[in-house]
């Protein structure tokens, strides 16, 4: 069914698109310097809905990313994906346009393309960062710890003094200490484009990106070289 629907970018405004990271690899530029490289996997996103001004009181398309069968979906879910003919998706997002922005082209059941990318432009890439668990100060906050000698003990991977005498009397906020690593919303800015390969729907960026392997990643056109 996807190879029927017609593609269209997001050529209005900052635009986007929604991509699985398929790993890390090496390319070779035309000097012959070895340029390492994230591959993320342009799967087909679906528009499900295309919300107006006059309706909505902003502008934005909204998407479907990896569809789900029937039995895996709510029946909310089912409904407002049977209007694009498929039953439910594990990823729905929303990229907002501006009010000045045509919609021209833009409807729902059609597939966002990476078109509005070249090689050598800017995006921002969004994910979800790997999760580690709890942490010490070291791993965490890469504290330097307590000495190795001098008579230390039990101490060398400590976090050291937290806070001062009777005088403020509590731990500040935001302290840092010992506690969940990863698993947090990660953006990484200005990460150059390397190459596009349309025929094969797969992105190449510079650089690493946020998460692990098989996660949804987000590519929009970088905020801060917008216009320029």
């Amino acid at each position: 069914m996807d190879q029927q629907r017609e593609h269209v970018a997001l050529t209005q405004g900052l635009g986007g698109i929604l991509g699985v990271k398929a790993g890390m690899t090496q390319v070779y530029t035309e000097a012959g310097d070895s340029v390492a490289v994230t591959v993320i996997d342009l799967k087909p996103a679906i528009i499900t809905q295309v919300k107006t001004m006059e309706k909505d009181g902003y502008q934005a398309v909204q998407i479907g990313f990896m569809p789900k069968k029937a039995k895996s979906a709510t029946k909310a879910e089912q409904g407002h994906a049977k209007a694009v003919g498929e039953a439910g998706f594990y990823r729905s997002q929303e990229f907002r346009l501006a009010p000045t922005d045509k919609l021209d082209g833009l409807t729902a059941g059609k597939i966002l393309s990476a078109e509005f990318l070249k090689p050598g432009d800017f995006v921002d890439l969004t994910a979800v960062s790997k999760g580690k668990g709890f942490q010490g100060g070291m791993k965490r906050h890469h504290f330097h710890g307590g000495n190795k000698t001098h008579g230390a003990s039990v101490n060398h991977r400590s976090l050291g003094s937290i806070g001062n005498r009777a005088d403020p009397g509590r731990v500040f906020k935001n302290k840092k200490m010992a506690g969940q690593m990863g698993n947090i919303r990660k953006t990484v800015q200005n990460v150059r484009v390397v190459r596009v390969d349309m025929e094969n729907q797969l992105l190449l960026v510079h650089g690493s990106v946020p998460g692990p392997r098989s996660g949804l990643v987000t590519v929009r056109r970088a905020v801060k070289k917008f216009g320029k």
